[in-house]
C-alpha cells in the first residue's frame, strides 16, 4: 500500500488494555474518526502486530498481566516493522519510574487515567500531527 492510499483511509490505532471499560469508551469515542483496533493484552498486541499491517499509533496501558505495558512496549521496539510507530501509554500509576521507562522506550505521551476523552483526542491528534510532519520531512 501506498501513501497516497493510505491517505484516503482512516489511520490505524491500536489500543492495548486489559481493562474492558477502557476499551470500550476507547472504541466508542474514536471509531468514527480512527480505524481502532481494541486488545485485551499486550500478547495479543504482540500477535497482531506481526500478522497485520502496522497501526499508526498504540495506545498501550502499563499495568496488566501476565505482559505488562513496559515488557510489552520493549518487545514491540523489537520489531523491526514496528519499532518507530508512536506508543501514548495509558496509566493509573504516577510513579516516576515508570514514566522513566516508557519514556526509555521512546513513548510519544502518556496520559493518566481515568482518562478525560477530550485529553486523549487532543494527545491522539498532536502525536499523529507530529508524526505525519516528520514523514512529510523524510520524503
Amino acid at each position: 500500500m501506498d501513501d497516497k492510499t493510505k491517505v484516503d483511509e482512516k489511520l490505524t490505532i491500536l489500543a492495548v488494555d486489559d481493562s474492558s471499560i477502557s476499551l470500550a469508551t476507547i472504541e466508542q469515542e474514536f471509531k468514527g474518526t480512527y480505524e481502532v483496533v481494541a486488545l485485551n493484552s499486550g500478547t495479543r498486541a504482540l500477535q497482531y502486530l506481526k500478522q497485520q499491517p502496522k497501526p499508526d499509533l498504540i495506545l498501550l496501558d502499563i499495568q496488566m498481566a501476565p505482559k505488562d505495558g513496559i515488557e510489552t512496549l520493549s518487545e514491540i521496539r523489537e520489531m523491526e516493522k514496528c519499532a518507530e510507530i508512536p506508543v501514548i501509554m495509558l496509566t493509573s500509576q504516577s510513579e516516576k519510574q515508570t514514566i522513566f521507562e516508557s519514556s526509555k522506550l521512546g513513548i510519544k505521551d502518556y496520559v493518566l487515567k481515568p482518562f478525560k476523552t477530550q485529553d486523549l483526542h487532543d494527545r491522539i491528534e498532536r502525536v499523529l500531527k507530529a508524526e505525519m510532519e516528520k514523514r512529510l520531512e523524510n520524503r
